[in-house]
């Protein structure tokens, strides 16, 4: 080493809603209407790099504003407007830790199904919407166990007229040993 004191590294944060069957995604997109939940997660992203698989990219069509993105996909060809490529979740995490600064500690992974699965056991923390109703869809969250993520932060946001669901924000941590 450098001589330099040791640093600590960034945080792997997911980020997703999730039906009480489990449910993230239908069809290629949200199975719900939660204007409350699209605040709360660009509150929590903005200004920090985040990751997600093609298939969520096409459902939100652009790059996310305010924040690094980085797109994962097996074709190495394919190119994002406003967004860097990385072909494997762990290229996608070194791109946004080598450009991170003091003001974004956290790396922001926000889907799809298979890049959760990938990504839950490199997480440290979780920022999951629990969305008070069960629904039909194609896309599930790996299952939050309590022994490994304990809940340290629960919200419950005011339902506007507009969302389509109640909902919770619970903000887990990996529980250490």
């Amino acid at each position: 080493m450098s001589g330099q004191p040791p640093s600590t590294p960034p945080v792997i944060a997911l980020v997703v809603a999730v039906a009480e069957n489990g449910v993230i995604g239908a069809d290629g997109g949200l199975p719900w209407r939660l204007p409350t939940d699209l605040k709360h997660f660009k509150a929590v992203t903005l200004g920090g790099p985040v990751i997600m698989g093609r298939k969520t990219w096409d459902s939100i069509g652009k790059a996310l504003p305010g924040r690094h993105n980085i797109v994962v996909t097996r074709n190495a060809h394919l190119r994002f407007e406003g967004a860097d490529t990385a072909n494997s979740l762990q290229e996608a995490i070194s791109m946004a830790q080598n450009g991170l600064d003091d003001a974004a500690s956290e790396t922001f992974v926000i889907g799809g199904g298979a890049i959760f699965d990938e990504a839950m056991p490199l997480a440290d923390r979780l920022y999951v919407t629990h969305v008070g109703q069960e629904v039909e869809g194609d896309r599930y969250f790996p299952i939050i166990d309590e022994a490994v993520w304990e809940a340290v932060e629960t919200v419950t946001p005011q339902r506007s007229e507009r969302d389509s669901a109640d909902m919770e924000f619970v903000t887990y941590e990996r529980r250490s040993g």
